[in-house]
């Protein structure tokens, strides 16, 4: 397959999907990784998750996250 028929193709994807493939693709061109920051990334999310669950933050919706950015 080329370039032109991929291009092609992944204009039939809705946005979620063509998202991920170019999330996907950027991430191919990392060459190294540094394990430092995945283990501050899975910290970080790991003290998010704790702060929505014992409700010292409030989770805002995709919604409402579009609508304020406008």
């Amino acid at each position: 397959m080329n370039i032109n028929q991929v291009l092609e193709n992944a204009k039939q994807l809705n946005v979620d999907e063509r998202a991920l493939v170019a999330h996907c693709l950027i991430s191919s061109l990392e060459i190294s990784q540094d394990e430092s920051v995945e283990q501050t990334w899975a910290e970080l999310a790991e003290l998010r998750y704790q702060e929505l669950v014992s409700g010292k933050v409030a989770s805002v919706s995709w919604d409402d996250i579009k609508k304020e950015a406008k």
